[in-house]
């Protein structure tokens, strides 16, 4: 078959390349399937443009090009040219069986995106996309890899997208794709990602880091090759064999540090560190030992991934010394084999078997991918499982060891309760008490990288929904938000039950014949209810009105007397209003715990005795209230709504005369009202100015963002909101 190469421009990958490529690393492939692909994905694609204007081919041979730079099997790359064909031309998941048979199919299906699914919102679609990620790749980890190389190059390419697109799509990658890319130890991938994600988040921080970094790249190059040679001296003196470089830390990891420490970009000592590469373990550790002897290291900065692998089986030793001048140097120690590893992640080590099935020396790599399969069962809802996996993807962990010297990694801050569910759900259920280190410990306590812990339990004891306060880990979540889901819903229905009983003999009407009755369920089958037991459950919940309920079993005339009018009462909106779908004769009120305005995201939540509590969708409080999802309802805001919201805004700033005078001007501009302000300064000549501002909605709430973000001194802005632990890029900066 003759190939014939689209003219997509100088920088673009030809299929001679990719095919050359191949047959490098893998000379047995049979490169007749390879092309069969190509010529199909290139008829395929034939007349369609990107956003860039760039013939669509571009775009497949660009994936296919990355899945080489991974090493990764025939299969693979060829689904890399194929991978949108499905999505984006009239081809059938049926055909490519047909054509290319089950596996290359059935890895193109795996990254097809979702598309003639109809989703209540993008949130949902993006979820229900993700999920159906998890669950492909846990059959087949290439889809992936493959899904991964697809993002990358999107990446590559979004600037030809619009503004509003970027900034989603990027945070969606921050969110989700960066850390499953550290999750398989694909370090050029993830670093590259988030470098790509901050480029179109912080365009000012980026461009900012980009030309303070090139100033300061001659002095910094020159000091590490002073400490480079300093280090061969002392390296050929005691006779070892090892190789030494300098390595960049990335914009994105720069910003990191700037962020978590409030310091300007000169105050990050480490951009450079020192990589040393041993002939072998045992000399990792003998390397360590002599740089230790050279400089003094810093106490609370050396980690041992050696002895402890990291999930993703990272292994090198990480210090951080005083070197020469004074400043902080880090250096990383480990082998060859380490560092390939270290670099390419799985792809360094992957061996195929038919049908992308792990062998057993990789089973840990992936252990925590079959946690998300099995939590994506138990979890309904789309956001619960999306914060799942959030949770699971940072790669902040700590180590903790039972009795008998059985490591578990957890999230950082996990309590005892985590690490009894890491054991066994049974003992999670169970657990009553702790011993860490030989001494009791609360249920509270956060366990740090070393401890030993014993799981003390008790046949009686059940999980209490305070828990969910403490633990961490999506698995301890999980469990014990379906265990209190299953305890409510038991004593919901026995409520609700008891509730329309006695409204039925107000009225007048059997129970034992109305609850027979089909029209008893007539006026409710609208909201999902299809059954009398769930009649009950959503009646216990408060979420269906017994009037609703009864109102097509008896006369207007007695529908009169049994029951009076009512109407939503709205408690603490003001002006504003909130539409509520499939509820009545219920209380409204906003949650002071991240007091949502007009603009917001927004979702109702059933209470009990206190009515509709409305929070905005990312609340940190509705993880912890929604154990039952039948207690959510949807609302929105209806339109034409004006009251003032009080909002509470922190401004970190550099501390200097007439920097608040500025901010309190720049709040009024944006015409917002200060109504409370409070100023604290530290010894590291920096101020916080904690304000509540009035404000009427999200969007007058950007404007003063933006004035204030634009101020020469201030440093950081950011929303308050009750027990957030901003953990992404965009909650620090940027209204939610």
């Amino acid at each position: 078959m003759r190939i014939k190469s689209p003219n997509i421009g100088r920088q673009s990958t030809s299929y001679g390349r990719i095919a050359a490529r191949l047959r490098e690393y893998a000379p047995q492939s049979d490169l007749s399937v390879l092309e069969k692909a190509y010529a199909f994905s290139q008829k395929a694609h034939e007349g369609q443009k990107r956003w860039s204007g760039e013939p669509y081919l571009y775009h497949p041979l660009e994936v296919a090009n990355i899945l080489t730079q991974l090493k990764l099997d025939l299969h693979s790359v060829a689904a890399g040219l194929l991978h949108d064909v499905v999505e984006d031309t009239s081809h059938s998941v049926d055909e490519l069986r047909q054509e290319f048979g089950h596996d290359i199919a059935a890895l193109v299906d795996g990254v097809t995106k979702i598309g003639k699914i109809v989703f209540r919102s993008y949130q949902e679609k993006q979820a229900e996309n993700f999920r159906k990620m998890i669950v492909s790749m846990a059959e087949d980890i290439r889809v992936l890899l493959i899904k991964l190389a697809d993002r990358l190059h999107n990446m590559r390419t979004l600037a030809s997208l619009p503004e509003e697109k970027q900034k989603r799509i990027a945070q969606e990658t921050l969110d989700i794709y960066a850390p499953l890319a550290s999750r398989l130890g694909i370090a050029w991938i993830k670093s590259e990602l988030e470098d790509h994600c901050l480029k179109f988040l912080k365009p000012d921080v980026y461009q900012t880091l980009v030309k303070k970094s090139k100033i300061a790249r001659g002095e910094r190059e020159k000091y590490v090759l002073s400490v480079i040679k300093l280090v061969e001296q002392a390296l050929k003196e005691n006779k070892f064999d090892c190789q030494i470089s300098g390595r960049t830390k990335h914009f994105f990891g720069i910003y990191q540090k700037m962020e978590r420490y409030a310091i300007p970009f000169e105050e990050v000592h480490d951009l450079m560190g020192l990589r040393v590469i041993a002939d072998s373990p045992m000399n990792c550790y003998a390397l360590l030992g002599l740089i230790h002897s050279l400089w003094r290291p810093v106490p609370g900065r050396f980690k041992d991934y050696i002895a402890i692998p990291k999930s993703n089986l990272y292994q090198s030793l990480h210090t951080t010394v005083i070197g020469p001048e004074g400043r902080h140097v880090e250096f990383q120690i480990r082998t060859g084999e380490m560092h390939r590893i270290a670099e390419e992640g799985i792809a360094s080590h992957w061996v195929y078997k038919e049908g992308g099935q792990v062998n057993e020396k990789d089973e840990k790599i992936f252990s925590w991918l079959r946690q998300l399969v099995e939590w994506q069962k138990d979890l309904v809802d789309t956001r619960q499982f999306m914060d799942s996996v959030k949770t699971e993807l940072f790669t902040d962990v700590v180590y903790a060891f039972s009795p008998k010297g059985d490591v578990k990694e957890l999230v950082k801050g996990s309590t005892p309760i985590d690490f009894a569910y890491a054991i066994h759900t049974e003992i999670g259920g169970h657990c009553v008490g702790a011993k860490v280190n030989g001494r009791i410990a609360p249920l509270r306590y956060q366990l740090k990288n070393g401890d030993t812990v014993e799981i003390l339990t008790s046949p009686s004891q059940k999980p209490s929904k305070d828990w969910l306060k403490i633990v961490k880990t999506s698995k301890a979540k999980t469990k014990i938000k379906h265990l209190i889901q299953e305890e409510e819903r038991a004593q919901s229905l026995e409520i609700g039950k008891r509730i329309l009983e006695r409204e039925l003999r107000k009225a007048n009407l059997s129970p034992s014949e109305a609850l027979k009755s089909k029209q008893i369920l007539s006026e409710v089958k609208e909201n999902g209810i299809h059954s009398i037991e769930a009649l009950f459950v959503a009646i216990g919940y408060g979420k269906i009105s017994t009037k609703q309920v009864i109102r097509p079993l008896i006369s207007e005339p007695k529908m009169k007397e049994s029951f009076k009018d009512k109407v939503i009462k709205r408690v603490g909106l003001g002006k504003s209003k909130v539409k509520v779908k499939g509820l009545d004769d219920i209380l409204i009120h906003l949650s002071k715990c991240c007091s949502p305005v007009p603009g917001d995201q927004i979702i109702g939540f059933i209470t009990r005795g206190r009515g509709l509590s409305i929070h905005t969708v990312d609340c940190p409080n509705i993880d912890e209230l929604d154990c039952d999802q039948e207690r959510l309802v949807e609302v929105d805001w209806e339109k034409g709504s004006e009251s003032t919201h009080s909002m509470d805004i922190t401004v970190l700033t550099v501390d200097k005369p007439g920097l608040l005078a500025s901010v309190s001007s720049s709040i009024t501009r944006a015409g917002a009202n200060i109504s409370h302000a409070e100023i604290i300064t530290t010894d590291d000549k920096k101020a916080t100015f904690h304000f509540v501002i009035d404000i009427t909605d999200i969007r007058q709430l950007d404007k003063v963002f933006n004035k204030l973000e634009s101020l020469d001194g201030v440093l950081r802005v950011r929303r308050v909101r009750k027990g957030l632990d901003a953990q992404h890029l965009h909650s620090d900066t940027e209204p939610a």
